[in-house]
């Protein structure tokens, strides 16, 4: 009696550990489901009232007017919905440019972000496409209010060209410093552009680029795609007006990516890199792509297949847990070499890019690290209402490259 007993007790245990372990993996499955239209646009609209990424500048009713017409998940729907409000801001800018150009700034500012939304993450659809060329013409037009000037600079590259935006501080005496600017898997070049104009009073100017694999960039991220930024690099220290010998770096998330491993391959021609959210090993794990990246809500929406289009030659998500590893800086053999001098800036609560990255990267090279580590930071190390991007940018980011771009003493 007693062993039928305490069979019966082990089947109810392994019964209730099946049920919990079921009830585990339905939330999990859950937790990595992306999110709903209603459910994107609740979170997009709070996003844009605290401020926070990516709706970063977006007024709420601006977005709320946008989604009335947003009704399904089409791309093309969600396009024509934020370039429906865009257009009025756009048009409203070309009829004052002569007779209220200050408003007619901040209406190009405004149609530019919006334009910049409607393709978000990716112009995925021919719908998007369109959202994003107008965001360019958006953008480029504010550029002509900028004092000093914004050049579109070409720079040939392997039959093709890369397109970057140059901005260099006025009235400058001899060559000056330069921070070459890399975006994220998501952001633009345009909106590295508008952040570092906080830099030309410092005496600093920026050359922005699209990473590879997003905006214009020429080439899509490979194990070689690095020499995408080191002719960029070649293209800057071509120029008279740019210090050959004062060229930093700075990249956000993927484009901390680039910053890092650019830290190493290039460290003869940076004086240093600063990395937002770096991935190294752990994020470019298939498992970690399949539990952490897949539905991630820290990301408003479609991360994986955003991430899967900057990627060359990957179409599925089996290629893509097979393509990743490759571009560990483990597994290429860098972490660990030489480096350039580096700021690493990164939330303990990120689920984007696991912080155990960041504590390997500070642990190697041959020369000490910067460290900003916010302990109740997400991604890129933001808290929403205590460490705004902003903020990051102009209380940590920018007072670090000045300082790692002054001149040396005589």
């Amino acid at each position: 009696m007693k062993i039928r007993n305490l069979f019966y007790s082990a089947a109810l245990l392994g019964a209730f550990f099946v049920l919990i372990s079921a009830s585990t993996f339905a939330q999990q499955k859950e937790e990595r489901r992306e999110r709903t239209i209603d459910e994107i646009r609740v979170e997009a609209i709070r996003r844009a009232q605290v401020g926070q990424y990516p709706l970063i500048g977006l007024d709420p009713g601006d977005v709320k007017e946008a989604f009335e017409s947003i009704h399904t998940s089409d791309k093309d729907e969600w396009a024509a919905g934020f370039m429906h409000v865009a257009d009025r801001y756009f048009n409203e800018a070309k009829s004052l440019e002569t007779s209220d150009p200050t408003k007619a700034n901040a209406d190009y500012i405004r149609a530019w972000r919006l334009y910049s939304f409607g393709r978000w993450p990716i112009p995925a659809s021919p719908g998007k496409q369109r959202s994003y060329e107008k965001a360019i013409e958006a953008f480029l037009a504010h550029a002509r209010f900028m004092d000093p000037p914004l050049e579109v600079v070409h720079i040939p590259f392997e039959g093709k060209e890369i397109i970057a935006y140059l901005r260099l501080p006025k009235n400058a005496k001899g060559p000056v410093p330069l921070v070459l600017a890399v975006n994220g898997l998501d952001s633009r070049k345009e909106d590295l552009a508008e952040s570092f104009g906080a830099i030309l009073p410092f005496g600093i100017g920026y050359l922005a680029v699209d990473g590879p694999g997003t905006g214009q960039n020429p080439i899509k991220v490979s194990e070689t795609a690095d020499r995408v930024l080191s002719k960029v690099i070649d293209y800057a220290q071509s120029r008279p007006e740019i210090d050959k010998n004062r060229i930093a770096m700075h990249g956000v998330s993927w484009g901390a990516y680039w910053a890092t491993k650019m830290a190493i391959v290039e460290r003869a021609r940076l004086r240093g890199c600063s990395a937002q959210s770096p991935p190294v090993d752990k994020f470019f794990q298939k498992d970690f792509l399949m539990n952490s990246l897949l539905g991630n809500r820290e990301y408003l929406f479609d991360q994986v297949p955003a991430l899967m289009s900057i990627l060359e030659g990957v179409h599925t998500l089996d290629e893509m847990g097979d393509f990743l590893p490759k571009l560990s800086l483990v597994h290429e053999g860098l972490l660990g070499k030489s480096m350039a001098p580096m700021l690493i800036l990164a939330g303990v609560l990120d689920t984007q890019v696991p912080i155990d990255d960041e504590y390997l990267l500070l642990s190697k090279g041959d020369v000490p690290k910067d460290a900003w580590i916010n302990p109740h930071g997400g991604h890129l190390g933001r808290q929403v209402g205590v460490w705004p991007d902003p903020l990051i940018f102009k209380q940590v980011i920018i007072p670090w490259l000045v300082k790692t771009l002054e001149a040396p003493p005589n």
